[in-house]
């Protein structure tokens, strides 16, 4: 089970144009650092994580690492700092416990693609992730790079704004006279397909200051999965396919909505 949730991204089956990705996501950002987290930012973080979502392995949950940091709000934020220079992301905040639920409708089914995993990560961990994620979305936005179509994942932007936007386009079209044809496209897996090394040169390309970049290289490597059963516990190594091969029950749904 714990393969089908975190199947490997095998580099023998790279064709030449993943293999220079690959090469290109391992050369250094030639960019300058960006400035150390404040603690006003590290508070920030810690208060916009979900305080009643269930901890990993270690216990700590939202609430409590809340309490810490109000006690210890500079050394916190002095812990998260290190890290950012160092472009190191704890090994220990980058294991995932996955509990596999049962999606609706497949309670009957004998195929390990019936369950949906959840992964409990380490709460310090999210943390930082936060402050990461932060960082690059201000990079993002201050930069005016991100597609003005964007709305998911977009501060003060949502799906309302989106489909009122698409209705405005379908509105206009129908006064001119016009045949408005919409595709809908829905990617089985999007998040789980997105390769790392492509991130990476992602936000090399976009010219990320070189230490987020750095601690994101490092959020992507030594990654591990615990799965736990009763008394049984099995630890594997994460890493993240090559979209380009394929993997048996994945794949693309893609549906089409024709308006006139």
């Amino acid at each position: 089970m714990l393969e089908h949730f975190t199947p490997d991204d095998k580099e023998e089956d790279d064709t030449e144009l993943y293999k220079l990705a690959r090469a290109q996501a391992l050369e250094p950002a030639d960019t300058d650092d960006d400035i150390d987290f404040t603690v006003e930012e590290s508070r920030n973080a810690v208060a916009s994580m979900d305080k009643k979502k269930t901890p990993d392995e270690d216990g700590i949950t939202g609430e409590v690492y809340e309490s810490a940091y109000e006690v210890f709000p500079r050394y916190i934020t002095a812990m998260y700092n290190g890290c950012l220079r160092r472009g190191v992301f704890p090994k220990r905040r980058k294991t995932a416990k996955p509990i596999p639920i049962v999606k609706p409708g497949k309670e009957n089914s004998d195929e390990v693609s019936k369950f949906r995993p959840v992964s409990l990560l380490n709460t310090g961990g999210k943390a930082l992730e936060k402050l990461l994620i932060n960082r690059i979305n201000h990079h993002v936005f201050t930069h005016d790079i991100m597609n003005k179509n964007q709305y998911g994942f977009t501060p003060q932007r949502s799906t309302t704004d989106a489909a009122m936007a698409v209705k405005g386009f379908v509105e206009e079209g129908l006064a001119a006279g016009e045949i408005i044809v919409l595709i809908s496209l829905d990617v089985k897996g999007a998040f789980e397909a997105a390769w790392w090394p492509s991130i990476l040169n992602g936000l090399k390309a976009y010219n990320c200051p070189k230490n987020p970049y750095n601690l994101s290289k490092s959020y992507f490597s030594q990654r591990s999965a615990v799965l736990s059963s009763n008394n049984a516990s099995i630890q594997r190594t994460v890493t993240k396919r090559n979209p380009k091969v394929p993997v048996a029950g994945q794949g693309t749904g893609i549906s089409y909505t024709i308006l006139y």
